[in-house]
């Protein structure tokens, strides 16, 4: 089934609730054979293939068969896979019996993949980073989101249900962030797809649809009666970050909006349409929009934004040793990956922990995380990894 090609100018913004349930049917299927071609050519680095593509093409449950590759360098199959082990055993002959006694009697120290703290800290973790300025949210506070789209019940928790019931769902997930990490005050964010990657080219030939500026305000207007801050997320398809972001100076210029970008979806260089293949950012564009935002500060002297960068693939962010920290915007590398706990973890390690940039992020999908009878991590198992994740996004 194709997906129908959408004119903002001639069609009614209904349509658009149309357009949004029909791309899973033509993009279903697309996305583990992706996977299954990155496991081939890159060494099964990635989560299950889906992970923003489950949200753009609503597919919670997808009717392909599905595998999942396990990260880089783990064992396949195995919740054990990339366990470490620590001893203390003394080297001091003088201190004889008594330590060998002690390190006989003691279990090994086992970290699961993303939490040993020696392994983060070999790879440069905490990052040395710009002091926050007046008004930060990181990382003094954990931002607990909801993410989606109104105008779909199958792009994540933000449209799954109705407006009350999912302010009410985030507010007890806040509490019970809360309560496993009371250090920790819990900001909860509305997470909204506003560029959204599309299956065909659409009028402007770009493959993404910028929802209305009427959808975007119901959002915000949710937000802020939940006391949540907004992020608007962007899909841009075929288009440029550099074309799209200016659009939203509107939007952006509150100091309780901020911005979400998704390397899956930037698929400029490859041509290739929204679902067949993963697309990719490099430190340059992600410098381009923390630039961006920067300025924004600047001009109308607000806070610091918060600029998510959603990754699950190695080659999902390139160069991020050259992404640039600036006192105005903090960085937060989100692992959006979904399967089974140790699958997470293990991305969580390979392409979050292994790559520090500033801030860390954890992705749980209500429905894909469970679909093979794998319980969600809760905030106590998330909580575990290292660095602790300070962003939390439900899906």
């Amino acid at each position: 089934m194709k997906h129908p090609h959408l004119s903002r100018k001639h069609q009614p913004v209904t349509l658009l609730l149309l357009a949004l349930v029909a791309l899973p049917l033509c993009l279903s299927g697309c996305k583990d054979n992706s996977a299954k071609s990155e496991h081939a050519t890159a060494s099964a680095e990635t989560l299950k293939y889906g992970t923003s593509t489950s949200a753009t093409t609503a597919t919670p449950a997808p009717a392909a068969p599905e595998t999942a590759a396990p990260a880089a360098g783990t064992a396949q199959g195995t919740p054990e896979a990339g366990f470490t082990q620590q001893t203390s055993v003394s080297r001091n002959p003088k201190a004889g019996k008594a330590k060998t006694a002690a390190a006989a009697g003691a279990a090994a120290v086992k970290y699961r993949s993303g939490e040993d703290p020696d392994f983060a800290a070999k790879k440069g973790w905490p990052v040395k980073s710009p002091a926050p300025l007046p008004g930060s949210i990181l990382p003094q506070k954990r931002i607990v989101a909801y993410y989606g789209n109104p105008l779909s019940k199958r792009m994540g928790a933000l449209g799954e249900f109705p407006k009350d019931d999912m302010l009410q769902r985030l507010k007890r997930e806040a509490g019970r962030w809360q309560a496993a990490d009371p250090s920790h005050p819990v900001q909860p964010a509305l997470h909204l797809i506003a560029v959204v990657a599309q299956g065909e080219p659409g009028k402007a030939g770009m493959y993404r649809m910028i929802m209305p500026d009427a959808v975007i305000n119901k959002v915000y207007g949710w937000a802020k009666e939940a006391n949540a801050i907004m992020f608007i997320d962007i899909q841009t398809g075929h288009d440029d970050i550099r074309a799209i972001l200016p659009r939203f100076e509107w939007l952006l210029k509150n100091p309780d909006v901020h911005l979400g970008i998704d390397p899956e979806f930037n698929l400029i260089k490859s041509r290739a349409k929204p679902g067949n293949k993963i697309g990719t950012y490099d430190a340059t564009d992600i410098n381009y929009a923390s630039g961006y935002l920067r300025d924004l500060v600047k001009k109308y002297n607000l806070p610091p934004k918060v600029l998510t960068v959603h990754r699950f693939t190695r080659n999902g962010v390139t160069n991020s040793r050259n992404i640039v920290l600036r006192p105005e915007v903090q960085i937060v590398m989100h692992m959006d990956g979904w399967g089974a706990p140790w699958l997470k973890r293990d991305s969580y390690k390979d392409y979050i922990v292994a790559e520090p940039v500033q801030f860390t992020g954890f992705k749980l999908f209500y429905h894909n995380d469970t679909k093979k009878g794998d319980p969600l991590m809760t905030p106590a198992d998330v909580l575990k990894l290292h660095p602790k994740p300070i962003y939390i996004q439900y899906q």
